[in-house]
């Protein structure tokens, strides 16, 4: 049998998200060393060529994975925690919890990550830090503070927090508020709709390809992200490799991308927490100490955890294992 490796997600190119980056990201970094595939489900017409699975999600790729372990047994299947995964639906589903059973190696993607997993699953489990490329930060008015919000609209990544730190800031011309991500569910597109009726500072643009994303992260002075539940968020990775400080929820998924220390948390759901800190970034914008110059700096310093030589050492080094029939099971890896 070829050692042909299946990344099975159940997000692909269409979906435009965090999951899809994740999943295509590590295809290419395998794809030197071993023919890699992505996959929606398992089996499929290609399948006989398997020799190891990835899988991302315990929830949504349940059925994918039994049907590997019943095939091949756990032995070359490895399985990536997504944020419901490990701060919903383990606690939650059987499914997602028998995905934790079946799986021979886990993957969580920030260290707080394993906190969350039941302790007899976490000797088995690697932290794998995801990556970005570094951009360089572009030229930014001193007119206004633009911020960014990036994200679908769904009930996970908390939009009625954003949307009420909006209202709260209605009467601040001066913060503007741009919101990327498609309606997931229609009800919420509304609101972002009625929204930027009510409020001139806010613009919905919808879902965006995820370069033009890039861009606008690239441009805004600061990232919010508010959601109740990560994984471990793309967009804070690549709001900080491109040199934009990040205002987000306390919430482990961002604690574990941005560190305990760092001062741009807010409680989560407290929409008042959210508007007081893009209000003090923008009244403290011009001083060298004020609290968006802090933000950018501690995000700096986090910089170097992203790096994509150290995410793909980490994958490749994954494969090997799964190849090898899982060899090194205990061995807890970081990247």
């Amino acid at each position: 049998m070829s050692k042909q490796i299946v990344i099975v997600t159940p997000a692909l190119a269409d979906a435009n998200n965090g999951n899809w980056q994740t999943a295509r990201r590590w295809q290419q970094f395998l794809a030197p060393l071993y023919p890699t595939r992505l996959a929606k489900s398992w089996p499929d017409a290609e399948a006989d060529g398997d020799a190891a699975m990835i899988a991302l999600h315990a929830r949504r790729s349940a059925a994918s994975i039994a049907a590997w372990h019943e095939q091949h047994g756990g032995r070359n299947l490895a399985l990536v925690l997504t944020g419901t995964d490990l701060y919903r639906d383990i606690d939650t589903d059987a499914a997602a919890q028998r995905s934790l059973e079946l799986a021979r190696l886990l993957i969580v993607l920030q260290e707080p990550g394993l906190q969350a997993l039941p302790p007899a699953h976490r000797a088995r489990t690697r932290v794998i830090l995801q990556s970005a490329t570094a951009r360089c930060p572009a030229q930014k008015t001193s007119r206004h503070l633009r911020a960014l919000a990036v994200g679908h609209l769904r009930a996970e990544k908390a939009p009625a927090t954003l949307f009420a730190a909006v209202r709260l800031l209605a009467e601040r011309p001066d913060i503007l508020i741009d919101h990327v991500g498609a309606a997931l569910e229609p009800a919420l597109g509304a609101q972002a709709r009625q929204l930027m009726d009510a409020c001139p500072n806010y613009r919905w643009l919808g879902g965006l390809p995820h370069e033009e994303a890039r861009r606008r992260i690239q441009r805004a002075h600061v990232l919010i992200n508010p959601s109740l539940m990560e994984g471990g968020p793309h967009v804070v990775m690549e709001a900080v490799c491109s040199g934009t400080p990040v205002i987000a929820s306390r919430i482990d998924g961002n604690l574990g991308m941005l560190g305990a220390d760092y001062e741009g948390y807010f409680a989560q759901g407290n929409a008042a927490g959210l508007a007081a800190l893009l209000a003090a970034c923008r009244d403290e914008q011009a001083q060298p100490r004020g609290l968006l110059q802090r933000l950018g700096r501690q995000a700096q310093s986090r910089r170097p955890l992203f790096a994509p030589e150290a995410e793909c050492g980490a994958v490749r080094q994954l494969a090997a294992d799964l190849l090898a029939g899982g060899a090194a099971d205990a061995k807890k890896g970081r990247a």
